[in-house]
Parts: structure tokens; C-alpha cells; sequence
């Protein structure tokens, strides 16, 4: 069995292994289309390829479609890799627009930092994380998004955060563990910041 299509509400995405295949299924979508009156929208159709030589351009009533490179389906992006890393690129630019947002409860001195740091997690940390099921899980994906959280949280207004992590900086430059972190048997162990 084969996928032919993805549909969802008024977006359509064709899917094909051959170019010929790929203009038969669009005229017939066009066909379809036209008997009940919808007509599709040229400057918003796109052709992206991956793996193939054929540069034959996919038509609609003689119109060519934009062949493009990555292609931004239902908020994804989709690119020739097919990983996530350009997905996870491009939402890392979000939540920095909702972090200035909340500048004043950042720069507020009456706020005690857990407070500040549960509203960073309820609103700049789920902008961050939106869409974060769909993609591939991977030590660079989940190292940017670490050293994303942990610039924000280094911020001054996250004074107690910031000396935290300046005691521990210290402590792995030293090649020592961090103190208050004992086992079992009293020995310590090195403590890793984890805010995902």
C-alpha cells in the first residue's frame, strides 16, 4: 500500500514517486476541483523534490509551480534531509517574542524567582516546545533546546539560576562535584541541570 496524499481542511499535499505520476494526480485533483466549482491557487502550490534527477516542471492549466527546496506543510517544515533540525531552528526564534513580552515580570524585584521561573515554563517554554512530538529526537535537537532554556534562565532577573549555574561552572572547571549532593553512601555526585 502507498500514500497518495495528505489531507487536512483546505491543504493538500500530494505525494509521488515519478514526475508523470505527480502531474497525472495533479490535473485529476484540478478535474475534480473544477467540476464543483473550487479553483486551486497557483502562487500557493508548490513542487518540492528529493532524490531525483527530473527537473520537468509540474503544470496546471499550462502554468508551471514554483519548484522549491524546503516546504512549510501545516507549520512543519519540510525539507530534502527530512530531519527536524530546520523545524527546531526556526521555533527556537519563537519564544523570544513572548519572553520580551513578559519583560516587566523578568525585571520585577518583588517576584520571588520560583514564581518567575513557573511563568517561564507555562509561557516561553511551551512556545518553545510547540510541535516538539513530531520531531526527531536527537543529542543536537535536545542540546539546543537545553542552551536555549539555559540562556534565558542565566538571565539577571534569574538571579538565584544564575548563581546556581556560576557554582556549578566553577565546580566542573575544577573537575570536582558539586557539593549538597550525596548519595547513599555519602559520596557526592555530580549534578546535571535538567529543565526539559
Amino acid at each position: 500500500m502507498q500514500l497518495d496524499d495528505l489531507d487536512f481542511a483546505d491543504d493538500l499535499a500530494l505525494l509521488s514517486q515519478t514526475q508523470q505520476q505527480m502531474q497525472e494526480k495533479t490535473n485529476s485533483v484540478a478535474a475534480a476541483s473544477a467540476a464543483v466549482g473550487l479553483n486551486i491557487h497557483k502562487g500557493k502550490s508548490k513542487t518540492p523534490r528529493y532524490n531525483t534527477a527530473c527537473t520537468n516542471p509540474i503544470t496546471i492549466d499550462g502554468e508551471d509551480l514554483e519548484d522549491v527546496k524546503t516546504l512549510t506543510y501545516l507549520g512543519s517544515i519540510i525539507d530534502e534531509q527530512g530531519g527536524s533540525d530546520a523545524d527546531v531552528k526556526a521555533q527556537i526564534g519563537k519564544p523570544r517574542g513572548a519572553y520580551l513580552q513578559l519583560k516587566n515580570i523578568w525585571n520585577s524585584k518583588q517576584l520571588p524567582t520560583n514564581t518567575k521561573v513557573r511563568i517561564f515554563n507555562t509561557n516561553v517554554k511551551t512556545v518553545l516546545l510547540y510541535e516538539a512530538e513530531t520531531w526527531r529526537t536527537t543529542k543536537a535537537i535536545i542540546q539546543k533546546i537545553q542552551v536555549f532554556i539555559n540562556s534565558y534562565l542565566r538571565n539577571r532577573s534569574f538571579r538565584c539560576i544564575n548563581h546556581i549555574f556560576q557554582i556549578y561552572a566553577v565546580y566542573i572547571q575544577a573537575n570536582q562535584t558539586a557539593p549538597h549532593h550525596k548519595t547513599e553512601n555519602n559520596n557526592y555526585t555530580r549534578s546535571s541541570q535538567k529543565w526539559l
